[in-house]
């Protein structure tokens, strides 16, 4: 699937495709006027204010796939005491966007479409994997898994299209 075969829960230091809010958006103080502008998932994830907020974290990821982690708070619940499906949406398309975001490009959605499998509480910690199904051109399918633990809580199908450079 283009996952890595290393375990995503090491030390910081061991993945180096992974970042937080903060590193995303903040470069190095030694690297300040050498490095590039970030691009692709890394620049879409240090300006995507709702996903930090909700505390979504980025685990790690590549061209093509992606893993993220979020826990369930409080605001996140609903009526029946289970996380509210338009976070979990959020949570999957998150990661859909991380996957989609190739270096260089600005990739958008296009639609998306989940399927709710178990409800999620207060606390869980939730884990969500996607990866490239097909690119074409300028569009593409990505497949988000959404697990706590071993149960699957969620599958999402992602269509993006690749915006044309700006002129």
């Amino acid at each position: 699937m283009g996952q890595p075969a290393h375990d995503t829960t090491t030390a910081e230091s061991e993945t180096p495709n992974g970042f937080s809010p903060t590193e995303a958006a903040t470069p190095a103080p030694e690297t300040t006027t050498s490095s590039p502008e970030l691009t692709g998932a890394a620049a879409m994830f240090a300006n995507d204010r709702a996903s930090q907020h909700l505390g979504i974290t980025v685990d790690d990821h590549g061209p093509g796939w992606a893993q993220c982690s979020m826990t369930v708070t409080e605001i996140m619940t609903n009526g029946h005491a289970i996380t509210h499906g338009g976070y979990i949406f959020l949570f999957a398309d998150t990661t859909f966007a991380m996957a989609c975001n190739y270096p260089g490009s600005i990739t958008v959605a296009s639609g998306g479409d989940i399927d709710f499998l178990k409800p999620t509480y207060l606390g869980d910690e939730l884990v969500a994997r996607g990866h490239e199904v097909i690119k074409q051109g300028r569009s593409g399918i990505y497949d988000v898994t959404v697990t706590r633990g071993d149960d699957i809580i969620a599958t999402y199908r992602g269509r993006s299209r690749t915006l044309p450079a700006r002129k």
